[in-house]
């Protein structure tokens, strides 16, 4: 697919400049001269549309954990650090549940047109180096929050090369930042697509089929399985279209678009709590915001990216 890499988080060009990250004096000197993007409970600082970097030495760093390297940005090494221990005035309102959060967390000691927000709400409105820096620190922080503790002896780890990896001095294992497989299919039967939505997703919510890659199974292998698991569709060739990271907390999609041997539908109601079958009339209605029970895909997702390049006929 020729536009593969313009999917939201499918890279930026970002110089990783992974050769100096075993070196502690350079990533001392890097930091000095550096900048550091916070992230809070998974949401990343903004400042007017575009991420709010700090100076390593600005009073909402101190205190914090080490930051992760995440390389080279418009002549500056770049980093990124975790301060969910931070805590919002005890007046401020309640943070949403669920998959939609509008809601921005204002740290006293920073501008008021600075703020946290969620990044699935302000993805689609960042540069392709931008998106890739802060997916990367997204995944590289939510990792470190979760792998504290060696899987091997129970001892805690640090970290080390630059936030790239983290050592266990018990037991001498090294553990390295995970990224979960799963495939999202674009499954087309003439003129139609096949969507479904998840139980407990919001009212009106459709997406592509998705599911995670299980060992031992090829990429084509997931597709089928997965699609004929939670709505009883068979496929027939399937092909690889494009991948996206992301970042919720550290998976890898693999987009691909299958052909479907049969339209009928056998939903798995553990999997799906719908299934259907939508024409590219329907479907067009759907992102002009004119169909009344179906919403338009979110901004930003691979789900949105292959819908589009599907009604636009892009997708070779």
């Amino acid at each position: 697919m020729r536009l593969a890499e313009t999917v939201t988080f499918g890279g930026g060009g970002l110089s990783r400049s992974a050769h100096l990250r075993a070196d502690p004096t350079q990533m001392a000197e890097a930091l000095a001269d550096g900048r550091v993007l916070a992230l809070w409970r998974g949401k990343v600082l903004m400042a007017a549309g575009a991420p709010g970097w700090l100076p390593p030495d600005h009073p909402v760093l101190q205190g914090e954990p080490e930051p992760v390297f995440l390389g080279e940005h418009l002549g500056a090494f770049v980093f990124a650090t975790d301060i969910s221990a931070w805590e919002p005035p005890a007046d401020s309102a309640p943070l949403p549940t669920g998959i939609f959060d509008n809601s921005v967390q204002q740290h006293p000691l920073l501008p008021a047109d600075w703020g946290f927000a969620d990044l699935r709400q302000v993805m689609a409105g960042l540069t392709p180096v931008e998106a890739e820096l802060v997916a990367t620190a997204r995944a590289l922080l939510t990792w470190h929050r979760s792998h504290r503790f060696c899987a091997n002896c129970g001892t805690a780890s640090e970290m080390v090369m630059a936030g790239w990896q983290r050592s266990c001095a018990a037991c001498g294992t090294q553990h390295f930042p995970r990224t979960d497989p799963v495939v999202i299919m674009l499954v087309t039967k003439g003129n139609q697509t096949l969507i479904g939505r998840s139980p407990g997703w919001p009212e009106g919510m459709y997406s592509c089929l998705a599911g995670f890659i299980e060992p031992g199974e090829t990429v084509e292998a997931a597709v089928r399985r997965e699609v004929f698991e939670e709505s009883g569709v068979r496929l027939g060739p399937v092909e690889y279209l494009a991948s996206q990271p992301w970042p919720f907390p550290a998976s890898l999609m693999i987009g691909c678009r299958a052909q479907a041997l049969d339209t009928a539908i056998t939903l798995d109601p553990a999997e799906l709590e719908d299934a259907l079958w939508i024409s590219r009339e329907d479907l067009l209605s759907v992102f002009a915001g004119e169909n009344p029970a179906i919403r338009p895909p979110r901004k930003g997702s691979i789900a949105q990216f292959l819908l589009s390049n599907w009604l636009a006929d892009r997708l070779d």
